[in-house]
């Protein structure tokens, strides 16, 4: 069930799926194969969640530089992968729509394939599911600033809400928040302009083993978050219960054990060894303290 601090438009940097083969001594395109039940959770999952806008960062301006083989294999993985799902997608609801710059590089069967998926949901309404595809987000402003001087605006007349017009699909919400697994912390180029407020949760798992309960976990921080938009206050937080109070009246700031528990892997671990240090710290001190104090006369 959707509430006001829902994400409305979700966007996954899909990442790690070479190291997710090499950990495994296999070939990086049977990582991109792997990747698939990946994207098949998130998808599923969105839906559930009732997540109205979903992008999917699959292939950027600069991974054409990468080998000719593992690009093919790409191509082919996709196109087989569309393929497969876009019937079932597309009985589900979902509009399904690709960003990116056209190019003649992408193979003729993805290309189409793409094509076919848009025209068959674009009617769809339940959610809307964006594979960026030869996606920059630097390009993309550079062709929206182009758009704008071939239809000669006067520059005084050249606003944020205009600009955003000229944008590729300028119909896409800002992106509420990203996702990039494998515990990198880049955007890559990936959305730039709609990605200017956006949130950021970087779990550790790299993308193939990705699945809904991580999914989850990211909208659930995203929840948490109080968006100012360069503001001072933002929105009203909610209230919040009392904290318990320390004898000397300062307020308790050790997170009880659940909320510790219920943390992501990765960062429930450092929490706690930072939590750790600080106890042993503490217990230094005061074992020191003890140590100075002058003995009381009896």
């Amino acid at each position: 069930m959707r509430t006001d601090t829902a994400a409305r438009h979700v966007a996954c940097i899909m990442d790690g799926n070479g190291r997710w083969a090499q950990q495994r001594g296999l070939p990086r395109t049977l990582g991109h194969k792997a990747a698939e039940s990946a994207i098949d959770a998130v998808i599923k999952a969105a839906l559930e969640e009732e997540v109205a806008w979903l992008t999917l960062f699959a292939f950027s301006t600069e991974n054409w530089s990468r080998p000719q083989e593992e690009v093919s294999s790409l191509m082919d993985i996709g196109y087989q992968f569309l393929r497969n799902k876009v019937h079932e997608w597309h009985r589900a609801g979902i509009r399904f729509r690709c960003l990116g710059e056209p190019s003649s590089r992408i193979s003729d069967g993805l290309r189409q394939e793409l094509q076919y998926a848009q025209q068959l949901t674009q009617d769809n309404d339940k959610m809307t599911l964006t594979v960026a595809v030869n996606h920059g987000g630097r390009s993309e402003i550079v062709r929206a600033a182009r758009n704008l001087i071939e239809e000669q605006v006067p520059a005084e007349e050249v606003t944020e809400e205009s600009f955003g017009q000229h944008l590729p699909k300028p119909d896409m919400p800002d992106v509420d928040l990203v996702i990039r697994t494998s515990g990198e912390h880049r955007l890559s180029n990936f959305a730039l302009w709609r990605c200017a407020y956006a949130e950021f949760a970087f779990p550790e798992v790299l993308w193939p083993d990705f699945r809904a309960e991580h999914f989850r976990q990211a909208l659930a921080l995203y929840a948490q978050r109080q968006r100012r938009f360069g503001g001072v206050t933002g929105s009203i937080p909610q209230p919040r219960s009392p904290q318990p109070q320390s004898p000397d009246g300062l307020v308790a700031s050790l997170p009880c054990l659940s909320n510790v528990l219920s943390l992501p892997g990765g960062i429930a671990t450092r929490l706690g060894g930072h939590l750790l240090t600080g106890l042993y710290d503490t217990a230094r001190y005061a074992k020191a303290q003890l140590e100075t104090r002058p003995t009381a006369r009896l």
